[in-house]
């Protein structure tokens, strides 16, 4: 190895390695489910050696991003993740995405005139996310996902460990996306506050749930008991901000945490 580091604990130390070893250490990060849903082999190369599977991980830098297709030259990745290392040497999750290429795609990712919306958050194409949204879509997803979320998490949890952390950091983009988390035993480093402020807005009485009018198309009097929904109405500016500033973290081994929302339906 190049690296001078045998157990690497970091992203990193891990990309100090030679480029044979990184790629075997990040390959854990994807769950065996997939590869086995769409028949990848271990070499992650198709019948005629074109890879499947991309790794940026260059020496001296302190993130990865791990891009897994399905199909060569299909359009979209069946997975992407991108981790870095926290200042102290933890380990945090900044994106992770699963897509099922076999659904429809909606082009919330992209103006009409292919101008990248960075998910909504730059610039929203409205026709694309309205039609997300009616199909059963969530904020930022662009198809439906593989709905293998515990296999992805646990997969996460033993690479974790194999660092020999205990704990680990994730990023939600979006306020379903971190109700989803506590769900998984993920507690809140910041924004816990700002979720409790949420759940009670949305009930009867409160700012949000008055404003759910019907005035835009992601603003439905039944977002107020939907997660999905909420999310929607929060991406739409409903609390004249967008969702940000929210950091959780899961330490590996601990009991369930409280949850944010009661009696709220996806």
């Amino acid at each position: 190895m190049t690296g001078t580091t045998v157990n690497p604990h970091t992203i990193s130390a891990i990309n100090r390695l030679d480029k044979q070893t990184k790629h075997d250490i990040y390959a854990r990060l994807i769950p065996p489910q997939v590869l086995d849903c769409f028949n990848i082999g271990g070499n992650f190369v198709d019948l005629t050696g074109n890879d499947f599977l991309e790794i940026s991980c260059a020496a001296g830098t302190s993130d990865t991003q791990i891009t897994l297709w399905h199909e060569y030259g299909f359009r979209d990745p069946i997975l992407f993740g991108h981790i870095t290392d926290t200042i102290n040497g933890m380990i945090h999750v900044l994106l992770y995405i699963l897509n099922d290429p076999n659904s429809p795609r909606f082009d919330v990712d992209r103006m009409p005139d292919g101008a990248p919306t960075m998910f909504g958050t730059l610039k929203r194409n409205i026709d694309a996310e309205a039609a997300a949204m009616k199909f059963g879509l969530a904020p930022g997803q662009i198809r439906r996902g593989l709905n293998i979320l515990k296999s992805a998490v646990q997969t996460f949890d033993d690479f974790i460990l194999s660092l020999n952390h205990d704990m680990y950091f994730v990023e939600p983009l979006y306020y379903h996306n971190a109700i989803i988390f506590e769900r998984y035993g993920f507690a809140y480093e910041k924004g816990r506050r700002l979720m409790e402020n949420i759940q009670s807005g949305f009930m009867p009485g409160g700012e949000y749930f008055a404003r759910l009018d019907g005035s835009s198309p992601f603003r439905l009097p039944e977002a107020a008991q939907s997660i999905r929904l909420r999310s929607w109405a929060i991406h739409d500016l409903i609390m004249d901000e967008p969702f940000t500033d929210v950091t959780m973290y899961k330490r590996l081994g601990s009991p369930s945490q409280i949850r944010t929302t009661k009696d709220c339906q996806w």
